[in-house]
């Protein structure tokens, strides 16, 4: 079993259509069309949404994607039409609630990696390749790569995972041409996040970032930025001055809930048809200061 613990149900609001409920975002569409996007503080982990909330969580998201997408606005538009309360939205969407574009989205989560880890480490072990494409020798977990690359992937839904595949498989479903931009824009974003991260102390190890297409007036569609940019939900965000290749590298996520979760403390059996315990106090306080914390390094701006 996995999904949510308890799902909640979607806030109504005059003049708006709740359209979706994702692990963290609700999505509503206005009357015009447009997109409104709501970050929650729920927080997921082993592919379930958990019963205890980080408080603030939302809104560091919201706040840390809208200093990003202004970092990244010479390299690709973006979905951001408006940070406004709609009319009757209630006072606790503010700050965590951003108003859409509505784009056709492309259906591959475009993941770049400058590092080694995770699910790209499991595969370079096995085969000396992530997503087909060929690494050199000696690698292990935490290191900087030759160069970036792009290793996408097929959405999920709530309760399973992301799966990894080639290009090839991104030019078959989107078209080559789609495939080659999404690419050149996955590692444009990349390479920039990674630049202004790392003047701040931190090493950005890998990301991913969901694209849609837009129509334009003339007709011709353009790809455009979407969802949440180089968060600590999105990334892996690590300490430049803890980084030590070989083992796995401390971050700024939510890998105290991971922790937690699976020592024998909680009690939990990950493999069980039990769903995930509360988090304790002291855990949902000291995630909460991680994302607070990898909020004001990179933005240079005290969380308030």
């Amino acid at each position: 079993m996995t999904g949510f613990v308890e799902k909640p149900e979607p806030v109504q609001v005059p003049g708006l259509v709740h359209v979706h409920t994702g692990k963290v975002r609700d999505l509503y569409r206005t009357e015009g069309g447009d997109l409104v996007m709501v970050a929650s503080d729920r927080v997921s982990a082993y592919d379930w949404v958990l019963p205890t909330e980080i408080p603030d969580k939302g809104r560091v998201l919201t706040q840390l994607s809208l200093w990003w997408f202004d970092q990244l606005a010479d390299l690709v538009p973006n979905h951001v039409l408006s940070t406004d309360l709609p009319p009757g939205a209630p006072p606790d969407w503010a700050g965590r609630t951003v108003v859409c574009r509505s784009l056709r989205m492309v259906p591959v989560e475009c993941v770049a990696r400058g590092y080694l880890t995770g699910s790209g480490l499991a595969e370079y072990e096995a085969s000396r390749t992530v997503c087909g494409l060929a690494l050199p020798e000696g690698l292990v977990d935490g290191s900087e790569l030759p160069a970036p690359i792009f290793t996408p992937a097929t959405k999920a839904e709530v309760g399973e995972h992301d799966e990894n595949v080639p290009y090839e498989e991104v030019a078959r479903r989107v078209g080559a041409d789609t495939a080659a931009g999404l690419r050149q824009l996955t590692l444009a974003v990349y390479s920039r996040g990674r630049d202004i991260a790392r003047e701040r102390g931190i090493i950005l190890a890998d990301t991913k970032f969901e694209f849609g297409w837009e129509t334009e007036e003339d007709g011709a569609e353009r790809l455009v930025l979407a969802d949440e940019v180089l968060t600590p939900d999105s990334s892996r965000f690590w300490p430049a001055d803890r980084w030590e290749p070989g083992r796995a590298q401390p971050s700024f996520d939510k890998q105290i809930v991971r922790d937690w979760l699976t020592s024998p403390a909680a009690g939990w059996d990950r493999g069980g048809e039990q769903p995930p315990p509360e988090l304790p106090a002291e855990v949902v306080e000291r995630t909460r200061a991680r994302y607070i914390e990898a909020y004001e390094l990179l933005t240079g701006t005290r969380w308030s």
